[in-house]
């Protein structure tokens, strides 16, 4: 697929000046040049469509920083969706990013660029392995990661992020809490809190692949170093880690402890768009791409907003349910900040 060409390479480098200084340091001037087209006629076609582009901090810099009017973890995404005034919204993440925003603007059209960018932990339960967890524990509430499909939200109690996953748990004042699917993240919660978990055993693809000796290792090679590392990793590799949180607590730790190297124990391209922010911080790997937050591309985008294609649908009944868990968490996140 060639990229549309509406005006000479200088005169859109000239135009985009102030993006390219957003992904300098991660991106070479070639690689720029070869995007630009598309980020010109993605930008163009945003207004006329009246659409807004979330994307995850997953997402590649020439997606987040170029093109995204939104940007940041599941839950800064969800409530943001619930906040836009654009007649489109075009998700770059996941497909249950998608559907969340869907479910929480029935309304709108929604698009996702490739809808083939699945999630581990979502396909690792469905709505029906909920409702027999709920006959097998009567009564006991049900809290699911947003990493699930609409079908699951919809059968659940309430929805959590990482972020807020403790607080939400708490807030249901029970003596024993389902938290599904993430049993790395279930776990890092039932550490924090007195409630007692049960656990369903799924896992993310990508954080799942790091090791405590991977961790290790790190530091043997590189002296000192300020490991941060996402809550879905195992116990062990959180462990060697100085600090654990979500993607947008991350962000936050680093502006307020200002490390000179850091590593971040989580998805590629989540150093690649942090480290634009702090550019006096060296920021070093391992890391492990997610293949489905991948998937999403500009020319992905593009197509998406010029033929309006791949768009979200629920069932109505669905979005319904899957919206009540949903708003339960953002209120639970608004007593909390008030």
């Amino acid at each position: 697929m060639l990229p549309p060409i509406t005006e000479p390479l200088p005169e859109l480098q000239r135009r985009h000046a102030h993006l390219y200084a957003r992904v300098a340091r991660v991106m070479p001037e070639l690689e720029w040049q070869a995007h630009l087209p598309w980020i010109d006629a993605i930008l163009r076609l945003k207004k006329q469509r009246n659409a807004v582009i979330l994307a995850h901090n997953y997402q590649t810099p020439e997606i987040f920083h170029a093109v995204a009017d939104i940007t940041g973890d599941s839950l800064a995404l969800a409530q943001q969706a619930t906040r836009t005034d654009a007649e489109v919204i075009v998700l770059c993440g996941v497909h249950f990013m998608a559907e969340t925003a869907k479910v929480l603007n029935p309304a709108k059209t929604v698009l996702i660029p490739d809808p083939g960018a699945g999630c581990s932990l979502a396909a690792s339960i469905t709505a029906a392995d909920v409702r027999l967890l709920k006959q097998r524990y009567p009564g006991v509430p049900v809290v699911a990661y947003v990493n699930t499909s609409a079908e699951v939200k919809a059968e659940v109690d309430v929805c959590c992020t990482s972020a807020n996953a403790v607080h939400v748990v708490e807030s249901l004042g029970a003596e024993r809490v389902i938290f599904l699917p993430d049993q790395y993240l279930g776990r890092y919660v039932a550490a924090q809190t007195k409630v007692k978990i049960i656990l369903w055993n799924g896992a993310c693809e990508v954080h799942e692949r790091f090791t405590a000796a991977q961790l290790r290792g790190i530091r043997a090679e590189q002296g000192e170093v300020h490991i941060l590392a996402h809550p879905e990793c195992m116990p062990e590799v959180l462990a060697e880690a100085d600090f654990v949180g979500s993607t947008a607590a991350m962000v936050t730790h680093l502006r307020k402890t200002q490390p000179k190297r850091v590593v971040m124990i989580t998805e590629c391209s989540m150093a690649d768009n942090v480290s634009a922010e702090f550019p006096q911080m060296e920021f070093t790997r391992p890391c492990n791409l997610c293949p489905h937050m991948k998937k999403n591309t500009l020319p992905k985008i593009h197509d998406a907003l010029l033929h309006m294609r791949h768009r979200v649908e629920i069932d109505p009944a669905v979005i319904e349910r899957a919206r009540r868990s949903l708003e339960r968490m953002l209120a639970i996140g608004r007593r909390e900040a008030a």
